[in-house]
């Protein structure tokens, strides 16, 4: 039985948000809201200034100006120890995957239990069967990155992202390394996830990602603008933005 997080509450809200990166500012007067359980696309051109939103909604960036929750999280109060708090509630996806080169997937998520507290070794090993079947990889745990597929390493990589019954992911152009065949086969992953477990997730990535063949023609898009930047956001369901 899945965990399942609150419905009806935003997961994300940002107001008048200015996101900053190395002193420019990449995206001014962001408002998003986010309800738990849903999924969004932000889609733009690379340097669009879609990976900073993402690195202000998990704490790598400072919120500048504005306001903005994330997870119950107050961005403009958040002190640097108050991070790793966060990040237990988020699940976060990267395009590169970052798995630990020098252990098998198995090996990667205990290290990820450790670190976030876990210490019973039946539930360690329970918790991570469990997310390595919800994307199709129990069989392969015991293999090194080097010998999987870059799309078996993003699914061992979505079910790290998984291990702490997030109710958030965070998902970084996660098809960016991908054939568009393997690339479906995540972003239906993510959004059949995201039912299962009452999770919201926002998934950044190029125009051209999208739609794939099995998907309606994309809407007239919203869009978060920056200093001649623009980013979409793709309303799948449940996301409501000015």
């Amino acid at each position: 039985m899945p965990h399942r997080n609150d419905p009806g509450i935003d997961i994300i809200d940002l107001s008048s948000a200015k996101i900053v990166q190395k002193n420019f500012t990449v995206l001014n007067d962001v408002d998003l809201h986010i309800k738990k359980g849903k999924f969004c696309y932000l889609i733009g051109k690379t340097g669009s200034g879609k990976s900073s939103l993402l690195k202000v909604l998990y704490g790598q960036l400072p919120l500048q100006a504005g306001s903005g929750q994330v997870a119950g999280f107050d961005l403009k109060k958040l002190k640097q120890s108050d991070v790793p708090n966060l990040r237990r509630k988020l699940g976060i996806v990267f395009q590169d995957f970052q798995l630990l080169p020098d252990r098998n997937i198995e090996k990667n998520l205990l290290f990820v239990l450790q670190a976030t507290g876990w210490s019973d070794k039946h539930k360690m090993e329970a918790r991570i069967d469990e997310v390595l079947s919800s994307v199709g990889m129990k069989t392969k745990k015991h293999k090194m990155p080097h010998q999987l597929s870059g799309g078996e390493q993003q699914r061992a990589a979505i079910a790290r992202a998984l291990l702490n019954h997030p109710e958030l992911i965070l998902a970084d152009e996660p098809t960016g390394n991908l054939d568009p065949e393997t690339s479906n086969d995540i972003m239906t992953l993510l959004k059949n996830l995201a039912e299962e477990n009452h999770c919201a997730v926002v998934m950044a990535c190029l125009l051209y990602t999208l739609p794939s063949p099995q998907d309606p023609p994309l809407p007239r898009l919203p869009s978060l603008a920056g200093k001649k930047k623009i980013i979409h956001v793709l309303l799948v369901s449940g996301i409501m933005i000015h």
